[in-house]
């Protein structure tokens, strides 16, 4: 599913639109200017959470590559309105399949791996997303979770 996203050095770090991972994306933002090194943000997806592209019409399913415009687009606006550390160069990056598993295949090139600790889905009440959990098992480079500052989600 998806072709796997190749990174070389940096931080990668996750973004589903939620607010922890828009405050992890802001966060390492903070650290790759620091470091000199690029960030990575990717947004992994599915049909069904990717944003409708504009090719889509009654009867008609778009191929893969439109979608995965439309989710760069929308994962470009959502970077845009966190007006991050001007120093930090900055790569986006859409990967075709379940969240926790395309992070990981990216990371093997990555030298940090950033995540919010709760993401768009999943129960509220527990005290890490099943992404972050799974990242933090399975990484092959170093893994930041970044806590939510607000708990009012």
């Amino acid at each position: 599913m998806g072709a796997a996203v190749s990174i070389d050095g940096g931080i990668l770090v996750g973004h589903d639109g939620s607010k922890s991972s828009s405050e992890a994306v802001t966060w390492a933002a903070g650290h790759a200017a620091r470091l000199g090194v690029p960030l990575h943000v990717m947004r992994a997806w599915v049909l069904t959470n990717a944003p409708r592209p504009k090719t889509m019409e009654p009867g008609f399913v778009p191929p893969e590559k439109d979608f995965e415009e439309a989710v760069l687009e929308q994962l470009a606006r959502d970077v845009e309105a966190l007006h991050l550390h001007p120093d930090c160069t900055v790569e986006l990056h859409a990967a075709h399949g379940q969240s926790s598993a395309k992070l990981l295949e990216a990371a093997v090139g990555a030298e940090m791996l950033v995540v919010g600790r709760r993401g768009a889905g999943g129960f509220r009440g527990l005290l890490t997303g099943s992404t972050a959990d799974q990242v933090v098992r399975h990484s092959p480079c170093p893994v930041v979770v970044v806590p939510i500052k607000n708990r009012g989600e």
